[in-house]
């Protein structure tokens, strides 16, 4: 599951941003001043380097609170094992039953289909989807989540989870079926393009991220989800981003006077980004980074 929590990274535009860094927004209420960091799950060993920005770290510095998805850091692999076995397999109706013929053929060629077929749709999806990435020397522990996570718990700074990694099991358990077919179809499709080709290849997403440019992270993975599989777009995204919004909203009125909230940045872009809809509801938010 930790890759589980990797994939769920999630339109607010660069403008406003003075020098390249990853995104960073300031929310304000009369009580309380709530940053949003839109993270990457997943980072090169060079990224793990250079995306902390003084901004970042004097925000960071000021913190009460620390937000995070949830705890991919402290998770147990044991604890973690049994929440693949109970969600994310199928025996009875394998993979190869699921999917048409062509795309069997397509993922026997890009795994070993003796060893996934009693994985639901969904698992796979996310195992194949983390394969380019990982194998391009990413790493989740590199990733910022947990790299902050750690840094919180070492100096001993509150911090807080909006979900259980079985909260998130369940949000792709939960799915119809055409939705979860769908995604692993997208990701073999996705997997089979010549390098260099398709929108997430044109420019590297952890390029895009460090630049804070939402215009190239946004469109071609929030919008294509949006468009090709609402059903997924809505679980991973919009009803989740909705949910955290409305706790937030809680803390702006009754938490501590500065909380920095570190998400996926996909949370972060469009009309269902956290910034839009905290904007909606009457907040002053600003990109500051």
């Amino acid at each position: 599951m930790a890759a589980a929590a990797a994939v769920l990274i999630g339109g607010l535009g660069a403008a406003g941003a003075a020098d390249a860094a990853p995104a960073l927004w300031l929310v304000k209420s009369d009580h309380a001043k709530i940053y949003l960091f839109g993270t990457l799950h997943a980072l090169s060993p060079a990224a793990a380097k250079a995306w902390r920005t003084p901004l970042y770290d004097q925000v960071f510095g000021q913190a009460q609170t620390l937000w995070f998805e949830t705890d991919v850091e402290g998770a147990d692999p044991k604890a973690v094992a049994d929440l693949v076995a109970h969600y994310g397999v199928d025996p009875l109706h394998p993979l190869s039953q699921k999917l048409a013929p062509s795309q069997v053929e397509v993922l026997r060629r890009q795994a070993d289909l003796a060893r996934i077929d009693h994985l639901r749709p969904w698992a796979a999806a996310l195992m194949l989807s983390m394969q380019p990435v990982l194998s391009g020397g990413a790493q989740v522990q590199a990733g910022a989540d947990i790299a902050m996570t750690r840094t919180a718990r070492a100096g001993a700074k509150p911090v807080k989870f909006f979900e259980t990694l079985e909260d998130q099991a369940r949000l792709f358990a939960d799915l119809p079926e055409p939705a979860e077919v769908k995604y692993l179809a997208d990701v073999l499709k996705e997997r089979s393009r010549p390098s260099g080709h398709g929108p997430a290849r044109q420019e590297p997403m952890e390029q895009a991220w460090l630049d804070g440019d939402l215009a190239r992270l946004g469109p071609a993975l929030v919008g294509q989800m949006k468009t090709n599989n609402p059903a997924l777009y809505n679980a991973l995204l919009k009803r989740r981003n909705e949910a955290w919004a409305a706790r937030l909203e809680r803390e702006l009125a009754t938490g501590a006077p500065v909380e920095l909230v570190n998400v996926g940045a996909l949370h972060m872009m469009g009309d269902d980004g956290l910034p839009a809809l905290l904007r909606a509801r009457g907040y002053d938010v600003e990109r500051i980074q």
